[in-house]
C-alpha cells in the first residue's frame, strides 16, 4: 500500500513536470507571429523571462491558495482572502505615485504593503493565531477571515482614492498592473527565490498539515504546536502572495481553481497536493499568458482577464462534479 502510494505520487509529479516543460516550450517559442524559432533576442530576452515569471507567479499563487484552504478550512479561501494582496497593491501604487523614476519602486512598495498588512493581521487577530485552540465556539479561521476582510476593505478604499487622484499619464499603467500584468518579468528571480523557499517549507510541513486539516483539537491532541504551525503557514502563504503580486499584480482564480482541481483529482494528502499545486499553477498561468499574448495580437491583454474568463467556467464545472 505504501509503495503503491509513493509510486502514484512520483508518477503524478513526473507527468506534471513534463507538462510544465511542454508549457515552457510553447510559451517561449510561440508568440503573436506564430510558433517557431523566431528572433533570438525576442525569444531569450522577452519571452523566456516572461515565461519564467509566469510559472513562478502561478506556482506561488496556487501554493498560497492551497495553504490558505488548509489554514482556514474554507473551500473559498484563496491567496487574497486575508488582505495581503490589498496591502501589496496599495503599496505598489504608492511606490508608483511617489517614486515614478525608480525602476523597482513598484516591487518595493508591493512588498512593503504586504508586510504592513501581515503585521496588522497578526496584531488584530493574535488570539486566533497564537492560541493553540480557539477560545470561543467560533473557529479560528472565521475570525481570521473577518479580520482579513476588514483589512482588505481598508486597503481597497485607499487604492480607489489613489486611482481617483492619479495623473492621467500613469493611470493606464496602474490599471493594467491591477488587472494582472507580466511586463515586470525582469524581477522574476524574486518570485523564484520565494517559491523555492516556500516549497521547501511546504514539503517539510506537509505531514503536520495533513493532521491540521482534521481540526485544531485533533492536531493539538497529537502533539502538534498548533499556534506555531498556524502562524508559520500564514506567513509562508502571505509572503508567497506578496512576491507574486509584486511581480505580476493581482491575478485571480489561479489560487482558487487550481487547488480545487488538484484536490478532486489527487485527494487531500498535502505531501502530493502541495507540490502538484505548484506545478499545475505554474502551467496554468504560463498557458494563460500565452493566450493573453496571442489572442488579440498584436495587442497584449492583461493576463488576469484571461484567468478570470477561463477560471469561472472551470470552477463552476468542478463545483458541479464535486460531491461535497
Amino acid at each position: 500500500m505504501l509503495t503503491s502510494c509513493m509510486n502514484r505520487r512520483a508518477v503524478t509529479l513526473v507527468l506534471l513536470a513534463l507538462a510544465a516543460c511542454l508549457a515552457f516550450a510553447l510559451s517561449t517559442f510561440c508568440g503573436s507571429t506564430g510558433c517557431g524559432g523566431g528572433d533570438s533576442d525576442i525569444v531569450w530576452q522577452l519571452r523566456a523571462p516572461r515565461t519564467a515569471a509566469a510559472f513562478a507567479v502561478g506556482g506561488l499563487l496556487s501554493l498560497a491558495g492551497a495553504l490558505m484552504q488548509v489554514l482556514l478550512r474554507n473551500p473559498l479561501a484563496d491567496p487574497y482572502v486575508l488582505g495581503v494582496s490589498g496591502g501589496s497593491a496599495a503599496g505598489a501604487m504608492l511606490g508608483l505615485v511617489f517614486f515614478p523614476a525608480l525602476a523597482w519602486s513598484l516591487q518595493a512598495g508591493a512588498l512593503s504593503g504586504a508586510l504592513l498588512s501581515m503585521l496588522l493581521l497578526m496584531a488584530l487577530a493574535q488570539k486566533s493565531l497564537f492560541t493553540p485552540l480557539p477560545a470561543s465556539s467560533a473557529p479560528a479561521g472565521v475570525r481570521l477571515i473577518l479580520t482579513g476582510v476588514m483589512i482588505a476593505s481598508a486597503f481597497g478604499a485607499l487604492l480607489s482614492l489613489m486611482l481617483a487622484l492619479a495623473p492621467d499619464n500613469t493611470l493606464r499603467g496602474m490599471f493594467f498592473w491591477l488587472l494582472g500584468d507580466l511586463e515586470g518579468s525582469r524581477f522574476y528571480p524574486l518570485a523564484w527565490g520565494v517559491l523555492i523557499l516556500a516549497v521547501g517549507w511546504a514539503l517539510l510541513a506537509a505531514p503536520q498539515l495533513n493532521v491540521l486539516v482534521h481540526g485544531d483539537a485533533t492536531a493539538f491532541l497529537l502533539g502538534i504546536r498548533v499556534g506555531r504551525l498556524r502562524l508559520t503557514t500564514l506567513l509562508v502563504a502571505s509572503m508567497a502572495t506578496a512576491a507574486a503580486v509584486s511581480v505580476a499584480g493581482t491575478i485571480g482564480f489561479i489560487g482558487l481553481v487550481v487547488p480545487h482541481a488538484a484536490r478532486l483529482l489527487l485527494g487531500n494528502d498535502q505531501r502530493l497536493l502541495l507540490p502538484a499545486c505548484v506545478l499545475a499553477g505554474g502551467i496554468a498561468l504560463v498557458l494563460a499568458d500565452l493566450l493573453a499574448r496571442t489572442m488579440a495580437a498584436p495587442v497584449q491583454l492583461p493576463v488576469g482577464v484571461i484567468t478570470v474568463l477561463v477560471g469561472v467556467p472551470v470552477f463552476l464545472f468542478l463545483l458541479a462534479r464535486s460531491r461535497t
